[in-house]
């Protein structure tokens, strides 16, 4: 049950950082978890965990690590092409 939880606000972070950037990860609803679990994973090791914790996932460090996620990847996407 914990995996499910992780992959549900994974994917609402990952989907909360698109919004906010105006962008999408390749890959849709998967690529969206996947930027809202690793951003989680980079927000946690490079902010502190601050603000609610849902299912292990502090909310803020999470969301501010999708977004910088986000961000490189549409940046580097948006090179190569």
């Amino acid at each position: 049950m914990a995996l499910i939880m992780t992959l549900i606000v994974g994917g609402i972070i990952g989907w909360l950082a698109g919004m906010i950037l105006g962008k999408d990860i390749p890959g849709g609803v998967i690529g969206n978890i996947i930027a809202g679990i690793i951003g989680s994973w980079v927000g946690g090791q490079f902010f502190s965990d601050f603000g609610p914790v849902v299912s292990d996932i502090a909310i803020f460090p999470s969301l501010i690590g999708a977004i910088i996620l986000i961000a490189v990847v549409s940046f580097v996407l948006k090179k190569t092409r």
